[in-house]
């Protein structure tokens, strides 16, 4: 009789003299081999339950690439991956796009109207130091909070 495995536990893989290449692959892929095959059975019981897989599965199988779903499938994968990622890539840069015309718009609203030139001149500074407030930036926004006791103290 099979004995019973308890959490914790050794379990012991062989690979088949044949194996399949691209099953070689796989495996020797994996970072962390154990991890991969736990999720690989997490995912099987979600989708079936718990089973014994040799009651479902053909003793003898296709291999990977006669079936058509080896290296082409991979390739399909990988593309699809690589355009999922591209369509993010386009969602994030569209999102900051909006929310720098927000963050212009903000701005542009919060500028008051210049009657002269001498108050143009200020307005821009002010305008300046708003837009330096709502823009990310490693420099204070106001030059006031640095004194000579802060530079001192760097030196």
């Amino acid at each position: 009789m099979k004995k019973t495995k308890l959490p914790g536990d050794n379990i012991s893989l062989k690979t088949k003299k044949t194996e399949d290449p691209l099953v070689m692959a796989w495996l020797n892929m994996q970072t962390n081999l154990m991890d991969s095959f736990r999720y690989l059975v997490e995912n099987e019981i979600m989708l079936h339950g718990v089973r014994n897989l040799q009651l479902y599965i053909p003793a003898e199988r296709i291999g990977i690439q006669d079936s058509g779903t080896g290296a082409g499938m991979a390739a399909s994968m990988e593309a699809d991956v690589l355009a999922e990622a591209r369509q993010e890539t386009a969602a994030a840069a569209a999102e900051a796009v909006t929310a720098a015309e927000t963050i212009d718009a903000a701005a542009e609203s919060e500028a008051p109207v210049a009657p002269d030139a001498s108050e143009a001149s200020t307005n821009s500074a002010a305008s300046t130091a708003s837009e330096s407030q709502l823009s990310p930036s490693f420099e204070p926004a106001v030059a006031d909070e640095i004194d000579e006791e802060d530079i001192e103290a760097w030196s």
